[in-house]
């Protein structure tokens, strides 16, 4: 499967060589002896949108999205977006977090006039052993990632040495799966110890975090060193150097930063690091800037198609993007290296719809428009009303292709149109209208594609409300969470026995969560409720027996929504044992 990370970077499918600082018209000849040292104080006004999804490939609802100095959250889809915010120009960058996930960071260029679109995929925080802090000792992952803990080698937030047991949490992120460019942080540009940009070629990864016995953060102590084993993939142990640089990763500026060394050792890279975060194995190299046009055969922006560069030599090394509203891709790629460009229709396309040789070059490339051929393209068109049959100005229809979100706007009569190019793997899709002033939608439509004109009609957006909501009292004390300006979200994978409904202050610190029981749930059924937590409640809290039980009066397909109301009895920490009663109902969308 094909996958973005934004409209305006080049990511790769194995090998990434990313994006690096924006270039003008001007060419620029890489092998310039002037340090590359980039300007990370100058700022722009940008917009950015995107889609974030699980280890499943399922819209996550309800994460806290940040950019620049402003937040917002995930819808029923995924789907975030910002507007005009403020951001650093040669390293923008996009932090995603939610509970239970490693942070899911994208870095970009931000041009003015142009808007990014990334697609990020969470890492699930992996428990993959403990180890005695005062002892030291070592955790292995299955896949062979491993971590070595010095004996008194752990501190607390505070800098206090830590002695008890230390759950490591971590991940390998392999550079040769499929979904790489949407699971690692950042784009893949890095400062060396020079403090030169460069591009990066990985050979893994790791993110890995500490945690100490109440759930507190830890750290590798300082003068200690931990020992870190990354996993090499057979494909790259040949090519793979005796030794080669390590990298973190800095959350705050979204770029890699060169701190050490590694060895190979059989199928490993082994190298000491003093702190955690994301670790990474990369070679740095040289880039040039590439940028292309994608259009239609009636010379119409195609958005969403993934535009794919291999090396000639190295045909498991690519780097990889995908088309904005308006057609256009840029970002970097490997200097002086013959490529063979790939235009794809969408993620489940197997073949090319394009393939065209790029020569080598030590300037920067601008090919210009490309055009997709007719026998593979499809424009959808349509309209949006309302329950009043008036047109929806403030909407959009999301075409599911295969599990894959789209999201297209209407304009301002409530008409849509926008091509999208088909496979035997894409073209049955559902779509759905979307008013959001009247918080309304409609009932899915499943259209197949064919090549032409696909004339949906209207869309009528009623029927369906939208609205979400988590309302409660304790001890009588009303509190209340509502849709679009707070976020609502489904929390849970469908396998396990229970799932959570929450809600918290997209600008604000409050926040609830209500744990379910899963089986036999449908309308009308009396679920357990396993916990119920709330910033309202100053207190460690639990339930007192019988059982508290949420009545399910909604339940439709995913997609849909659920709904219902609950009555808990709680009580808090001794000596004092607060009793508290909680009444409240619930509607969210369902994500599984």
């Amino acid at each position: 499967m094909h996958k973005q990370l934004t409209f305006k970077l080049l990511m790769p499918l194995f090998i990434l060589f990313a994006a690096v600082t924006f270039f003008s018209c001007k060419k620029d000849d890489v092998n310039n002896p002037t340090p590359n040292l980039p300007d990370l104080q100058s700022r722009v006004t940008s917009s950015v949108s995107g889609f974030v999804s699980d280890e499943n490939n399922l819209p996550v609802s309800g994460a806290t999205v940040k950019v620049g100095s402003s937040t917002s959250s995930t819808d029923e889809y995924g789907y975030f977006s910002f507007r005009n915010v403020q951001v650093v120009k040669n390293a923008a960058v996009v932090t995603v977090t939610h509970s239970g996930y490693f942070r899911g960071i994208r870095t970009y260029i931000a041009e003015a006039g142009k808007s990014a679109v990334v697609r990020i995929k969470l890492l699930p925080k992996t428990n993959i052993g403990s180890i005695d802090a005062a002892a030291g000792g070592s955790a292995t992952a299955a896949d062979g990632l491993k971590i070595e803990l010095p004996a008194s080698g752990v501190v607390d937030g505070s800098g206090a040495a830590y002695t008890g047991p230390v759950t490591v949490s971590a991940k390998w992120l392999n550079p040769a799966a499929d979904d790489f460019a949407q699971i690692m942080p950042g784009d893949l540009r890095a400062l060396n110890t020079s403090g030169e940009m460069r591009t990066l070629l990985s050979y893994g990864m790791a993110a890995v975090e500490l945690t100490g016995s109440g759930g507190q953060a830890l750290q590798v102590a300082p003068g200690k060193k931990s020992t870190v084993s990354f996993p090499l993939p057979s494909t790259l142990q040949g090519p793979a150097p005796a030794t080669i640089p390590l990298w973190h990763f800095d959350e705050e500026k979204g770029l890699w930063i060169e701190e050490g060394s590694a060895t190979k050792v059989g199928d490993k890279y082994v190298g000491e690091v003093n702190h955690f975060s994301f670790w990474n194995c990369d070679v740095p190299a040289n880039y040039v800037q590439f940028n292309v046009i994608v259009h239609d055969d009636n010379g119409n922006p195609v958005p969403w198609a993934v535009v794919r560069l291999t090396m000639v030599n190295s045909p498991f090394t690519a780097t990889h993007g995908i088309t904005d509203s308006s057609g256009y891709v840029n970002g970097a790629i490997p200097a002086n290296t013959d490529l063979i460009m790939t235009v794809f229709g969408g993620y489940n396309c197997g073949a090319p719809l394009i393939t065209q040789t790029i020569p080598g070059s030590n300037t920067n490339i601008s090919l210009g428009t490309v055009t997709l051929p007719a026998a593979n393209m499809a424009t959808v068109s349509g309209t949006i009303t309302n329950c009043a049959m008036q047109p929806v100005t403030d909407g959009y229809v999301i075409m599911n292709v295969s599990g894959i979100p789209y999201r297209y706007p209407v304009d301002n009569s409530g008409a849509f149109s926008f091509s999208f190019p088909i496979c035997a793997g894409n073209s049955t899709v559902t779509i759905i209208a979307e008013d959001i002033a009247g918080s309304q939608q409609s009932t899915p439509v499943t259209h197949t594609l064919t090549t032409g004109a696909n004339a949906l009609g209207n869309l009528q957006a009623c029927g369906v409300t939208t609205s979400q909501f988590m309302t409660y009292t304790v001890n009588g004390n009303p509190y209340t969470f509502t849709a679009p300006g707070d976020s609502l979200y489904m929390s849970g994978n469908g396998t396990n026995n229970m799932f959570v409904v929450g809600a918290f202050q997209v600008t604000g610190n409050r926040w609830a969560q209500l744990a379910i029981e899963r089986n036999g749930i449908g309308v009308g059924t009396a679920q357990e409720a396993y916990y119920f937590q709330s910033s309202d409640i100053n207190d460690s809290t639990r339930m007192i027996s019988p059982p508290n039980i949420v009545n399910i009066t909604e339940y439709g397909n995913v997609g849909e929504f659920i709904s219902g109301n609950y009555n808990l009895i709680l009580t808090g920490e001794p000596p004092t044992n607060q009793t508290y009663t909680v009444n409240g109902s619930f509607r969210v969308r369902r994500t599984w």
